[in-house]
């Protein structure tokens, strides 16, 4: 069974930065995709970035610039370094991958087979 844990998460002040990590395991298939999505309350899931088996990444426009996705896959972690962060950003964040068979990425709005429980951001003003 797959399983995603997330990690990395906690309270900066604005313009701060954090580094989320993502920590995969189970796999018997190498997914296509894997990617981090945020909610905060009251919100609707939002996806912020995306990274394929080809180091191909997307972002969304409200963080472009400011977090970058990449992945380790010798150890089979996720991380996404988010800096400048503004007052917008808190939410939970999670990362999720795509199952097997599934060979596209679809856009950042896409809902891939597996996520993890998510770590907290807070951003202080």
């Amino acid at each position: 069974q797959v399983q995603l844990v997330e990690s990395g998460g906690g309270s900066v002040n604005s313009g701060g930065s954090l580094r989320l990590s993502c920590a995969a395991s189970g796999y018997t298939y190498s997914p296509t995709c894997m990617g981090w999505f945020r909610q905060a309350p009251g919100k609707e899931r939002e996806g912020v970035a995306v990274v394929d088996s080809d180091g191909t990444t997307k972002y969304a426009d409200s963080v472009k610039g400011r977090f970058t996705i990449s992945q380790d896959n010798a150890n089979h972690t996720l991380y996404l370094q988010m800096s400048s962060l503004r007052p917008e950003d808190p939410a939970m964040y999670y990362c999720e991958a795509t199952g097997p068979r599934v060979y596209s990425c679809g856009g950042l709005e896409s809902f891939y087979d597996y996520w993890g429980q998510g770590t907290q951001v807070t951003v202080s003003s």
